[in-house]
């Protein structure tokens, strides 16, 4: 098996690296679930009692803060954050409402990482927009679920196609019920590939406006890191031989005790384990990286790693592989899962894509061949941004992702009429 080879298996892998850091950090030590006190109504704004979100991370700073609880039609309740202006308000009710969709093992709290003059939730918001936040189930604030609890594995049993067929239509249907307006759309990472599927099958895309995808993720061929080859040699099979555990929780010792093991091979250096994840960013403070291991990582399902790890060893983007002939059958009607193909996305919709030079996840080359899918697209509404030395977490937490990026997708979205 080659070295390319290898790297291609090494997503799922090397995504763990980042819990040492976690592991050893001072301010986490309890458990996530000790972090779930929102009960509201379903599908309602809780206007009396706000998550730590809202208190530790928005209001704070001077915004209006509201939370809202949705279920999905599979049964997992999803809390969402409002940001509805900025701090010196206005704006009339017909704000235009922008979702903010995050990527795997964080929640929403990362697009509030930095000062709110720096952080894109806040940006938005004093720029006029209608700002919803998005947390994915299995995450701290969406760990509920009308009949199954996270301690039981069939929670767990699920993947980002269940996120691309559930999670993504009901939070987007939410805002739209809440606004009666079409939805601005902001992913990072898993949250890009989330769109993507969904754009290519047609799914809520008449409820979408434009869509800003930072860091994209569809195909994973050519991801870079020697970290990511020495995590491949233990992924022979697939990571349920290995836990045994329908969730992947960072914090668990399987998990962590396999983590450790990697990091005493020769040549790996888990102690810069951001470079060693996401490339060398070149524009994050520490106080911003301090902040980021206080709210990470928030667990996934394995099933979902594992749904990663097939679509980098494959190349291709589709439906999770059951591994087995007649489970594919049964689960599809075919032998081996359907594609999703990104040519079908419509041409008419608006896309910003901005990727960095530097990203080990989104490597340039996986980019480019995500935009060969996308070359039909209509010239006018298709808007690429390359930056040469941005790495994958500059795009969320960067100092200067505001003047680089930032204020280019404000400006994308005051264009969509």
């Amino acid at each position: 098996m080659t070295l390319h080879r290898l790297s291609n298996l090494g997503f799922l892998g090397f995504m763990t690296l980042i819990i040492l850091v976690f592991e050893s950090h001072p301010t986490f030590g309890s458990s996530m679930r000790g972090f779930l006190g929102v009960v509201t109504n379903e599908n309602g704004l809780n206007a009396a009692t706000q998550s730590a979100m809202c208190a530790t991370s928005v209001t704070i700073h001077g915004y209006k803060c509201q939370e809202y609880e949705v279920t999905t039609e599979d049964g997992y309740i999803l809390s969402v954050q409002r940001i509805p202006e900025g701090r010196v308000g206005g704006g009339g009710q017909n704000r235009q409402p922008v979702l903010l969709q995050h990527g795997v093992l964080v929640d929403g709290v990362t697009w509030l990482m930095n000062s709110p003059e720096q952080s894109l939730a806040m940006i938005l918001a004093d720029s006029g927009f209608d700002v919803w936040i998005a947390n994915t189930r299995g995450t701290r604030y969406s760990q509920r679920h009308v009949n199954l609890d996270p301690n039981n594995p069939d929670y767990w049993n699920w993947s980002w196609d269940d996120l691309v067929v559930h999670d993504l239509p009901t939070v987007i249907n939410l805002v739209y019920k809440q606004t009666g307006q079409k939805t601005h759309y902001v992913g990072h990472s898993l949250g890009t590939l989330v769109a993507l599927a969904s754009f290519s099958e047609g799914r809520q895309t008449d409820k979408i406006k434009s869509a800003a995808l930072l860091s994209p993720i569809a195909y994973l061929s050519h991801m870079t890191t020697a970290l990511g080859v020495v995590a491949a040699k233990s992924f022979v099979g697939e990571i349920t031989t290995i836990f045994g555990l329908a969730e992947f929780n960072p914090l668990s010792p399987p998990v962590s005790n396999f983590v450790k093991a990697l990091c005493l091979q020769p040549g790996v250096d888990c102690y810069d384990f951001l470079t060693a994840i996401t490339g060398k960013n070149c524009c994050l403070n520490a106080s911003t990286v301090d902040l980021f291991l206080k709210n990470a990582p928030q667990p996934t399902s394995t099933k979902n790693f594992v749904h990663l790890a097939q679509t980098a060893r494959d190349g291709i983007l589709r439906k999770y592989d059951y591994g087995r002939t007649s489970y594919n059958l049964a689960h599809y009607g075919e032998a081996k899962p359907p594609q999703y193909n990104l040519a079908n996305i419509p041409r008419d919709l608006p896309l910003f894509l901005s990727y960095g030079g530097q990203d080990a996840l989104s490597d340039s080359k996986d980019v480019e061949t995500l935009l060969d899918y996308l070359k039909f697209h209509d010239v006018d509404k298709l808007h690429v941004q390359y930056v040469k030395e941005y790495a994958h977490a500059d795009f969320i937490m960067g100092i200067t992702a505001k003047d680089i990026v930032f204020n280019q997708i404000v400006t994308f979205f005051r264009n969509q009429h």
